[in-house]
């Protein structure tokens, strides 16, 4: 006879080892990883930081709200952030204050020598810059594992090589099959599946919602000269590459976005040879080798905020899924969020001023796909 649970969580990354931990205080848990350990996909393969303005002014108030818990733990060490831009891109800076005006983040200009005292070797096509001396780096393992901890201290209990074949609604309780793994029954299914989102709902027979998975590389390289220990996270206004240092070495990414079919992403030699094209136009260091290169999945709605809530046509079917790049540094009010959600509890001060609507999957309505038969 099958366990039963209150929750079953899909996927024990980030999200869903955040989201077991807060539930797991309030209700039976089990925390359902496909995988030989947790994170192994994109938690496993972040950038690592924690920045203010990242995803968009309709993220902030997560990120904003997660930084006292993140701080509290040791999880953040503050590096400072530059958005630089070309002289001719004027426009394109007053547009970005102008987005994140009123939202909380604390943002400046900056340009001229100071400029190029914080980026050594910045080549004089880039004048200008906006800068975030907030931002930080995340020890993305320690936010892991703390979650992780949490969670199984509260009771919740982690399963490991259990990938979801089947889910079957009976009688207000779902019936989850994982093949020679077993069954496992819960009241409510949390789908944290990141990538396999849409998948996960499918099988259970929800309305997918266009959750996307985009590939997202990273290199780490070895520079003459090597980056300046306090060089802070450098980002293109544009969106054409980001770059940081990480021990002796650089971490760059083309920033981009290809659309992938959920899987164990890898990294295209034409994405890292174009970030290092790009590094050349920004700085005149001169790249020695690339040491390391990975990919991971940045999965999306159509509208690039996360989705958290209850399926409105699904019944016992919960939403916490498509959280970009900004899941690691959102995840602690995200997760929150979430919980008093699905359980019903009262707000508290990381959550209150969190507009619930932004991310709901009730915005989308019936216009996203066609409905599973």
């Amino acid at each position: 006879m099958s366990e039963v649970f209150d929750i079953a969580v899909i996927g024990a990354g980030m999200a869903g080892a955040s989201i077991a931990a807060e539930c797991a205080a309030h209700a039976s848990v089990v925390l359902l990883e496909a995988e030989d350990a947790p994170g192994y996909h994109t938690t496993g393969r972040s950038a690592a930081f924690w920045e203010e303005c990242y995803g968009g002014p309709d993220i902030v108030p997560l990120t904003l709200a997660s930084g006292p818990y993140l701080r509290t733990m040791g999880a953040l060490r503050r590096r400072g952030a530059l958005y630089i831009a070309r002289g001719e891109q004027e426009a394109e800076v007053e547009d970005f204050l102008r987005r994140f005006e009123g939202t909380g983040v604390t943002i400046e200009r900056i340009g001229g020598a100071r400029l190029g005292d914080m980026v050594p070797g910045l080549r004089p096509a880039w004048t200008q810059a906006i800068g975030e001396p907030d931002c930080a780096d995340i020890d993305v393992a320690l936010v892991h594992q703390h979650y992780l901890s949490l969670a199984k201290s509260r009771g919740a209990q982690l399963r490991v090589r259990h990938r979801l074949e089947a889910a079957e609604r009976e009688g207000g309780t779902w019936r989850l099959g994982f093949g020679r793994a077993g069954e496992v029954r819960a009241g409510v299914l949390v789908d944290a599946a990141g990538a396999w989102a849409d998948s996960v709902a499918a099988l259970a027979g929800a309305r997918p919602l266009g959750i996307a998975p985009l590939r997202r590389t990273v290199a780490q390289l070895r520079t003459d000269p090597p980056p300046p220990a306090d060089l802070p996270l450098v980002l293109d206004l544009a969106g054409a590459f980001y770059f940081k240092p990480e021990g002796r070495g650089l971490w760059l990414s083309p920033h981009d976005e290809t659309p992938s079919e959920p899987c164990d992403a890898a990294p295209d030699e034409l994405d890292v040879a174009l970030a290092i094209h790009r590094l050349e136009q920004v700085v005149d260091w001169r790249v020695q080798a690339v040491e390391r290169k990975w990919a991971g999945l940045r999965s999306f709605a159509p509208d690039r905020r996360p989705v958290y809530g209850l399926d409105p046509a699904c019944e016992g079917f919960f939403w916490f899924a498509g959280q970009g790049g900004f899941g690691i540094q959102t995840a602690p009010a995200a997760a929150r969020l979430a919980a008093q959600l699905l359980l019903g509890l009262p707000r508290d001060p990381m959550t209150q001023r969190l507009d619930e609507s932004l991310y709901s999957p009730t915005r989308f309505g019936q216009a996203i796909a066609p409905a599973l038969t």
